[in-house]
């Protein structure tokens, strides 16, 4: 199959996407018409199988990636990239997490159109959003099919791995597949980085940074610093939008565990009724905690934040002293030459 044909198959796969969630979509879509209902179960029912995995957090991925897979956004990130057609493809085994829905589309995407084949190892935590988009994309394209392996097994017959897991399982990726040309992901996620002059909507979209997917994924906010003698009262009044995230069971579940184990240890903290604030200096903090810390100078607080680059997905901020930023609101919304852990996974593909 053709690296033109590649594409085209991807960016109808992102068409019958959009179409869905097209309120005027049309009845004519040979392709919507078969996958509607089997799209609409999943969205229904994942929170079966992972009760993170709500109907609005599903939507939301599927709604990403409708709106990331099409002919221009595709040809655009591939456009900085040489694809040897001539070149034969390699079997890549892919160990993908399961902490967000379709969290591993982007390697599936990238092995797919770099012309490899796809060996996946699929999260039990999320087993089968990413067996769906290949259905469909089979059915678009069905030379799709000799291309793509799932496995519950120890994958085998591979040239090279990507793996995404925590800093422990890392570790032993890096020694079992030390053989083998690889891509390790760890343990990363976002900060926010505030003067205390935002406005309520730039706090409103920072809540969304924090809590779209319960803050589970390597882009969510974990932690924010804050000038000295920063009034919070105003970041939890634009935070009061997500209470409604307390009445999700195993969300609640943390946030008690975690406010009881603070007040036993007689642990100072922040409390709005759905979340808790602590101050800490680490990056990564439980979930329905968010670490906070205070900065004096923001110019000193550069070589902080370099320290702990390589725990750092995204930067949110409107500071200009901030380099790399991004705006408030739209860490869930990456676009496909974003890459996780910074590593260039279409550059480590097409250098095997």
């Amino acid at each position: 199959m053709n690296f033109k044909k590649r594409i085209g198959a991807f960016s109808k796969l992102g068409e019958i996407l959009r179409n869905y969630f097209d309120k005027n979509k049309s009845k004519n879509n040979s392709f919507l018409n078969k996958w509607e209902t089997e799209i609409e179960k999943q969205i229904a029912e994942q929170h079966f199988f992972n009760a993170w995995f709500t109907p609005e957090n599903v939507e939301f991925a599927l709604k990403l990636w409708a709106k990331l897979l099409t002919r221009k956004n595709i040809e655009k990130w591939l456009s900085e990239y040489k694809i040897n057609e001539q070149k034969k493809p390699k079997n890549i085994g892919v160990i993908l997490a399961g902490n967000i829905p379709l969290v591993g589309m982007h390697d599936f995407v990238s092995v797919l159109i770099s012309g490899n084949n796809f060996i996946g190892k699929l999260s039990s935590k999320d087993d089968s959003l990413l067996k769906l988009m290949t259905a469909i994309l089979c059915d678009i394209e069905p030379d799709f099919s000799g291309n793509i392996i799932f496995t519950n097994n120890i994958l085998q017959n591979f040239d090279a791995v990507i793996a995404t897991g925590s800093n422990n399982s890392a570790r032993y990726f890096e020694y079992y597949f030390a053989k083998y040309p690889s891509l390790i992901r760890k343990n990363r996620n976002s900060i926010a980085i505030l003067n205390g002059k935002e406005s309520d909507k730039d706090l409103e979209n920072l809540s969304n940074d924090v809590f779209l997917y319960f803050g589970l994924g390597c882009r969510s906010v974990s932690k924010i610093y804050v000038p000295e003698n920063y009034d919070f009262d105003k970041f939890f009044i634009a935070f009061d939008k997500w209470n409604f995230i307390s009445k999700h069971n195993k969300y609640a579940n943390n946030y008690d565990y975690y406010k009881s184990v603070y007040q036993m240890n007689k642990i100072g903290f922040l409390d709005n009724g759905f979340m808790l604030l602590k101050n800490d200096n680490q990056i990564y903090s439980p979930l329905a905690v968010i670490f906070y810390e205070y900065y004096s100078d923001i110019i000193n607080l550069a070589p902080e934040i370099n320290k702990n680059i390589n725990e750092i997905q995204c930067i949110v901020s409107k500071l200009n002293e901030i380099e790399n930023s991004m705006p408030f609101g739209t860490t869930q919304n990456p676009h496909l030459c974003d890459y996780a852990d910074n590593a260039d996974t279409m550059k480590f593909l097409l250098n095997l």
